[in-house]
């Protein structure tokens, strides 16, 4: 959920301030995308923007359209990332230059170029919002350049719903609702409803969804029957649309890691086809730092850069104090005798031991270890094994059950983090959080390329 803070002050600021905006969202992806479905972009009417979703490639694109594109409503448009060869293969069958970047643009003889067209929120930001035949030349010119030249070899395409903030608020007070209270909820969004009857260009009945209809679904257990009377978000929907929906949430919420968890749902009723974006959206990643050393600070700040929760405690409160960290969400002093403060705030947590104490650490690790159910999903202790063995014996010495400990020692990451290689607290930091991110994602480190590259240069 990168930059997601972020586009939630700009929206908050925007509405105060009576400025429009239009959020654009990754839907869909096809071969090499550098975001998932998911990733946002807010672009306001007054020129500021933040959040990406691609490398830096569509941006300005998106900027230039947003408006003119949303002057009717939501839309789904695509955008490829192909070769520089494809393009001009597109320009020697004639194909408009534009469609290789813009799949879903419309022509030249489809615009009316009236400005009453436009929506008035943005007539005093034309020039980078108003979109006539003038722009469309201006763009055909600008896809030479390198800033807008699409054909990056990536060979894939990139789905972006764009939408009205005020369309896309209940989307935006959902995560923040689950950043604030840290419990999942599930998204379902309307991307494309398709007649059945394809051919029938004058089907009667019209659907009543529309392009980013939106519903918010919490999850429900997988043996639950759902309850469609007034109450439910789903209860208009016919029923085997909303039971769909309800148990692609369901499936979602139950798997495990941090990683972004989303599905295409295709469902019917008796006159058309829908298509689903389902995402179960997850708090941030919550990193508990068991010490407020100065090598603490390095780590709160690249946590902070990845938008992770970030609380710091330590029983001697000249360490913790606001002062040294102002970056933290919590900085807290709890006495190594109040267990039930360290058990809650290393529920579903990455917890960093790293106080510097023995003392300390020995506290923290028995209570950590000792859990009956582990609550934590992250465990790392700071220091040379010898050291962390020392004090995993001597907590073993001091319980009358040692095998309590077995399944916490399993887990636990010791010395902590990565060794990436450089000196001093930031590269601690850096390898810190390059651990807990492979263990919270599910990711296994892949080992260097270098044979790949000796082999590749064999052959050339």
């Amino acid at each position: 959920m990168n930059q997601v803070s972020d586009i939630l002050a700009l929206a908050q600021q925007a509405q105060s301030q009576n400025v429009d905006a239009v959020l654009a969202t990754v839907v869909r992806t096809e071969g090499s995308a550098y975001r998932r479905p998911g990733a946002m972009m807010l672009i306001c009417a007054d020129g500021r923007s933040v959040g990406m979703v691609s490398g830096g490639c569509l941006e300005r694109h998106l900027i230039q359209r947003a408006f003119w594109l949303t002057r009717n409503g939501a839309c789904v448009q695509v955008y490829q990332t192909g070769s520089a060869d494809d393009r001009k293969v597109s320009q020697q069958n004639n194909a408009d230059p534009l469609q290789a970047l813009f799949l879903d643009a419309p022509s030249a003889s489809d615009i009316n170029v009236n400005d009453s067209d436009i929506d008035a929120s943005v007539d005093s930001n034309k020039s980078i919002n108003k979109t006539g035949l003038e722009d469309y030349a201006e763009l055909e010119d600008e896809f030479d350049a390198d800033s807008m030249n699409f054909g990056l070899g990536c060979h894939g395409s990139v789905h972006v719903l764009f939408e009205r903030l005020s369309a896309a608020l209940p989307l935006l007070d959902t995560i923040a609702q689950v950043r604030q209270s840290q419990q999942g909820l599930g998204v379902a969004t309307l991307l494309k409803a398709t007649p059945l009857e394809s051919r029938n260009r004058n089907l009667s009945v019209k659907s009543d969804l529309a392009c980013g209809t939106r519903f918010i679904i919490p999850a429900v257990e997988a043996a639950t029957t759902i309850n469609l009377d007034n109450g439910n978000v789903l209860s208009h929907l016919a029923a085997p649309i909303a039971e769909q929906l309800q148990a692609a949430v369901t499936k979602l919420s139950q798997q495990s890691g941090a990683k972004g968890r989303w599905q295409h749902v295709y469902s019917e009723d008796n006159h058309y086809c829908y298509e689903w974006l389902v995402q179960y959206l997850l708090p941030p990643i919550h990193l508990l730092i068991c010490g407020a050393g100065n090598d603490a600070m390095p780590l709160v700040q690249l946590a902070k850069m990845l938008d992770w929760r970030v609380s710091v405690i330590d029983s001697r409160a000249h360490y913790a104090t606001r002062a040294r960290f102002m970056a933290a969400d919590l900085v807290q002093v709890v006495p190594l005798e109040d267990t039930q403060t360290l058990n809650e705030l290393s529920q579903n947590a990455a917890v960093a031991v790293m106080s510097h104490s023995l003392t300390q650490d020995r506290a923290r690790l028995k209570v950590l270890l000792t859990q009956p159910k582990l609550a934590w999903r992250y465990l790392g202790q700071l220091g040379p094994s010898y050291r962390t063995e020392r004090l995993l014996t001597e907590i073993a010495q001091s319980l009358d059950t040692p095998k309590i400990l077995q399944a916490g020692i399993e887990q636990l990451h010791y010395p902590i983090g990565y060794k990436l290689g450089g000196d001093g607290p930031e590269a601690l930091a850096l390898g810190i959080i390059a651990q807990i991110s492979a263990v919270m994602y599910q990711q296994t480190p892949v080992k260097d390329t270098a044979a790949k590259v000796n082999t590749l240069s064999e052959t050339v």
